[in-house]
């Protein structure tokens, strides 16, 4: 076997979508860095917390490593059994956050969940449907993914705005704690046929990632 590069040893970051004015990259050493100083510059209003793992309340100066050690340990801890696809989302060549799909026993389920966050300067320009669109477009015609998965905080209408607009269903909510405190967390599914499209995508590295994670 020769290996030429890092994506002939990892194919997923060898996958590249691009939609439209957005491109979808692997998130590699080279790219952590613009995503740590978007992240760095704000993701939300500090008084509220849209994500499950507060991750952002880290403090400003142990926000960078934990931000890397989250992708590093994302990486090493991949198999087929359980993984995550993370992609740093570019506008017109600007970095501006990530988008990514998550799985377990995917061969089987043929299922998994989205998730993603955008700097606050890059809020509002529509870029989080088209990010949405894009990957679901990838997992759903490149995949064979069945259905598609996601959740937000009912406080959290502006993602949810963007689960509606792509076409996601409400399937039931769950109570969690967040920062101590109970929130409701309102589960979505999509599917192929609910699926709401966007610009057409084009995609480079399919075949190696598909061998990867074991579908023919």
């Amino acid at each position: 076997m020769t290996v030429s590069d890092l994506s002939s040893a990892f194919p997923p970051f060898g996958v590249t979508i691009r939609a439209g004015s957005l491109t979808l990259r692997p998130i590699t050493d080279e790219v952590l860095p613009r995503l740590i100083q978007v992240a760095a510059a704000g993701v939300h209003d500090p008084e509220r917390m849209p994500f499950y793992y507060p991750w952002t309340d880290a403090p400003a100066d142990r926000l960078p490593t934990e931000f890397a050690q989250y992708h590093w340990g994302t990486r090493a801890r991949w198999s087929r059994s359980a993984w995550t696809l993370e992609f740093a989302v570019e506008d017109d060549g600007v970095t501006v956050g990530t988008q990514a799909f998550s799985t377990q026993d995917y061969l089987v389920t043929r299922s998994g969940e989205t998730g993603s966050w955008l700097g606050l300067q890059y809020q509002g320009r529509g870029i989080g449907t088209r990010m949405r669109q894009a990957v679901c477009a990838f997992v759903f015609d490149h995949l064979d993914a069945e259905e598609i998965v996601s959740g937000a905080f009912t406080d959290n209408p502006a993602s949810l705005a963007v689960s509606r607009k792509v076409g996601y269903r409400t399937n039931g909510t769950k109570r969690v704690a967040r920062r101590d405190a109970l929130a409701v967390d309102q589960r979505l599914i999509l599917t192929p046929d609910d699926f709401v499209r966007g610009d057409p995508i084009e995609v480079t590295g399919r075949d190696a990632f598909r061998s990867f994670i074991g579908l023919p």
